[in-house]
């Protein structure tokens, strides 16, 4: 496989990792620190994530606290929460920040199946595009004559190997992730 090929290859695995990105911030009825990881806080000016201006930690199976190091930050970090719309209310008691996770209705995880599996659908469709671009890179190379008929056909192989292996690899994620939802 050319070097060329191998960007395709990386780029299917960066598609997969921004995936299980994705999932984290789904929550599934549990307290989950990633669920916050996109949380910018305004801090003097600067919008800052929320981990490096407090601590998180997950006291019970579904409360999440939050201590902030400096208390003048508990109004802007409930603004911050707020403002990114996860569905849930921060309680604030004066020096800390609780955000109690309600149980999961079995409607509401019907719906996040459905987000998880159209995440999914999504990144296989990038995967697809990926694959197309290689493949369309190594008949430019031929045509250029830099790529022999069997050079082309080998590298296709390689392409159709390694975008299997990261459809396959997409699903998995994708069920993975649908039966930690609907497990109650």
């Amino acid at each position: 496989m050319t070097d060329e090929l191998k960007v395709y290859e990386q780029k299917m695995q960066k598609t997969i990792d921004n995936l299980v990105e994705e999932y984290k911030g789904i929550r599934a009825g549990r307290a989950n620190p990633h669920l916050l990881d996109k949380i910018k806080v305004d801090y003097y000016g600067t919008a800052t994530p929320l981990q490096q201006v407090g601590n998180i930690s997950v006291p019970e199976a579904r409360v999440l606290m939050i201590q902030p190091w400096e208390k003048s930050l508990l109004k802007e970090i409930i603004k911050a929460i707020n403002m990114a719309d996860i569905g849930i209310n921060p309680v604030d008691d004066g020096s800390v920040i609780r955000l109690v996770f309600p149980e999961l209705t079995e409607e509401r995880r019907k719906d996040l199946a459905k987000q998880i599996k159209k995440l999914g659908e999504d990144a296989k469709v990038a995967v697809r595009n990926i694959r197309r671009d290689a493949n369309e890179l190594t008949k430019k190379l031929q045509k250029l004559g830099e790529m022999t008929e069997d050079d082309v056909k080998d590298a296709d192989k390689d392409i159709t190997k390694f975008t299997e292996k990261a459809i396959e690899s997409i699903d998995k994620e994708v069920e993975a992730k649908t039966k930690e939802i609907m497990t109650v």
